[in-house]
Order: structure tokens, then sequence, then C-alpha cells
């Protein structure tokens, strides 16, 4: 499992200037005051000032920043050494107190012996997870007897989506996991940056909704709500048009699919 993780922080340490320089991210805009934060994740988690906020997988940490400027007292975690390199700067440069810890997920236990108010993490991080019991557990450890997990997620419906040439959808059978990492090399297009040389390989892995649902309710926690969304953080396919929250949406028919979803759970 070990080198599946190095490969992985191999790839987040090449990808981090990219993400920083791109117009997906838009660093700019975050420095003059704009939020990093998707419109559901503030009206669904709702007011967190003053409270005490784990950000799991917080990448270069705009959004943790961006919790922290909404009054929340933060607390970062990703596990590249270039990302919160990143972040601590970007907190440093804007006076914005928050916290960084570089950690893998698994290992956060054993260097953070603190419970919080919420736990909160969001898009594209559960495919970097090969065990989802043992994330739950971290997350159950990691919040107080009142907490709140929330998460915003990419849907699993949109990995089964392929987009020809010509606009045309076709589906893949593949929702159920295969057990195995998926490779992922230097032919993906990123996410930030479809422009970008990616020269990196990665191991992801796949989860449904009902792998998330029994991982959190097994490790203790009460699953509250589980929404569905029909449009996605990030430009998935090339006919997705951005709408006036900054989603990005499917043209009819495919409008009526869900893309993202969002959770809450309390201990």
């Amino acid at each position: 499992m070990e080198r599946f993780f190095e490969a992985n922080q191999a790839h987040w340490a090449a990808m981090t200037p990219i993400h920083v320089q791109s117009a997906f991210y838009d660093v700019p805009a975050f420095k003059a005051g704009r939020s990093s934060l998707q419109c559901i994740e503030v009206e669904e988690l709702g007011v967190v000032q003053g409270k005490t906020l784990l950000h799991l997988m917080c990448h270069f940490g705009l959004d943790t920043l961006s919790w922290a400027r909404a009054g929340a007292v933060v607390t970062g975690v990703d596990f590249s050494t270039e990302a919160l390199t990143v972040a601590r700067g970007l907190a440093e440069e804007l006076g914005i107190p928050t916290r960084f810890i570089e950690t893998n997920i698994y290992e956060l236990p054993t260097v953070l012996d603190e419970q919080f108010d919420v736990v909160f993490t969001s898009y594209g991080v559960l495919c970097w997870l090969p065990d989802l019991d043992a994330w739950a557990k971290v997350i159950a450890q990691s919040l107080k007897s009142s907490g709140i997990f929330y998460m915003a997620e990419d849907h699993p419906t949109h990995a089964l989506l392929i987009q020809d040439d010509e606009g045309n959808f076709g589906l893949l059978p593949e929702y159920l996991p295969s057990g195995g990492p998926i490779l992922g090399g230097p032919d993906d297009r990123d996410y930030a940056d479809p422009d970008a040389t990616v020269t990196t390989g990665t191991y992801e892995w796949s989860h449904t909704l009902g792998d998330v649902v029994s991982a959190l309710s097994s490790a203790g926690l009460r699953v509250v709500w589980l929404h569905e969304h029909a449009g996605m953080a990030w430009r998935r396919f090339p006919t997705m048009t951005r709408d006036d929250h900054g989603w990005w949406t499917l043209p009819p028919p495919f409008d009526r699919l869900p893309l993202t979803f969002s959770l809450m759970a309390t201990r």
C-alpha cells in the first residue's frame, strides 16, 4: 500500500504548481477576497463562526482558508509537502490564522489528539482512499460527541458516463468496485487544467454510495441526510455549461442525472 501512496504523493507534488497557476483555482481572485467554497457547502453546513473545523485532504488550502474567513477555527490536513507549503504561505500572506498538518489521513490520530465541532471534506477525495472503513474511523475519532461531519463529493454516476467527439453519451457498466486500484497515467486530463502535461501515474479506488454510508455507520456515525445534485464543481464533459451558481451542468435530457452528492452525519 505504501507504494500507492508514494506514487500519489509524487503526482500531487507535480500538479500543485499547475493548480496554483490555473484559472480553475483562480488564486488572484481568492487573494482579493473571493471564497473558493461552492454554494451547497455554505448553504448546507451553515454558520461556522467560532466553531473548530477539521478539513481533511485540503490540497493547497483555499477551502480551508475560506472557512477560516467565515469565522471557523480551522485545521487543514494533507499528505503533500508541496501543497501545504503553498497553503501556509497563503495563510501568512493574507493574515488568516490557520493550522496545517502534513500526514497521511490514516495516520492522523497518531499526530493529532483533538476533537472538532466539524469535520469537512470535499470533491475528488474518495478516489484516493483504499479503505473507507479506516477513513470513517478517523472521522469519528476526530469529532466531538455533538460534532458534524459534512462532505460534498462527485457522484459515482459521473464516472459511468463517456462522451464521444460528437457529444454523444455512452454508459460504462462499472459502478461496483473491482477491488483493486485503478491506474491513472500521463494520458489523463487534469481537472483544473486540461491542457497541462501530466507526467505522473496514480492509483485510485472506486466506491459506491452504499460503501460511503456503510463505512460511516459502522464507525458509529448517524447519517442525517444524503442529497444528490445535478451539477458539478468542475467541467467533467465538454458540453457542460456553467449556471449562475457556478455549477457545471449537462444539457437536457442528461441534466436530470446526479453528478454530485452531499452528506451530513453526526457522532
